[in-house]
């Protein structure tokens, strides 16, 4: 890719530089975007974590009540539903459920439409922080991409990597 000089280096310039001075026979154009989507990705994950810690859960418990206040009232899905949803086995989301239930952010009961499942949901208390919680996520990243591109490039940025993430799950 090439570099406009207005453009300041960052550690993949430096990680592409030393394979260009070793392989010089290799285009590392696409080790750059993905470089830089890794990084990003990282770096966005602490800030979220550390957005998350104030209403005293983890990323990963953020998930799982986010994905019940998306659900729609009556905010329950089935721990299996979470599980699919949240790419976890059914032991990670047991963990992450007992943390929940015992903070009494969501109950479990039995399913009444099937005896041997149960159903997960949000308790008005669950509800009020997860609300609380997304919106001070959402700033967090609002604040990161507004400090850096303006609404025309940050659209055309999310449209970009959208066809690119379609091409690469497809």
């Amino acid at each position: 890719m090439s570099e406009r000089p207005e453009q300041r280096r960052d550690p993949v310039d430096a990680i592409v530089g030393q394979w260009a001075a070793v392989r010089p026979d290799l285009d590392t154009s696409a080790m750059e975007v993905f470089g830089r989507i890794h990084r990003l990705s990282r770096a966005m994950g602490d800030r979220m974590e550390r957005a998350y810690a104030r209403f005293g859960i983890s990323r990963g418990e953020f998930d799982v009540l986010a994905t019940l206040r998306r659900s729609g009232e009556p905010y329950t899905l089935s721990p299996r539903q979470l599980s699919e949803t949240l790419m976890l086995t059914t032991g990670g989301m047991t963990g992450r459920l007992d943390k929940l239930e015992r903070a009494g952010l969501l109950r479990r009961s039995p399913d009444p439409h099937d005896r041997r499942g149960l159903q997960v949901t949000l308790t008005d208390r669950g509800l009020e922080l997860i609300d609380e919680a997304v919106g001070a996520g959402v700033a967090v990243q609002t604040e990161a991409l507004s400090a850096a591109l303006d609404e025309e490039k940050a659209g055309h940025l999310a449209a970009l990597l959208r066809e690119l993430l379609a091409a690469t799950e497809g």
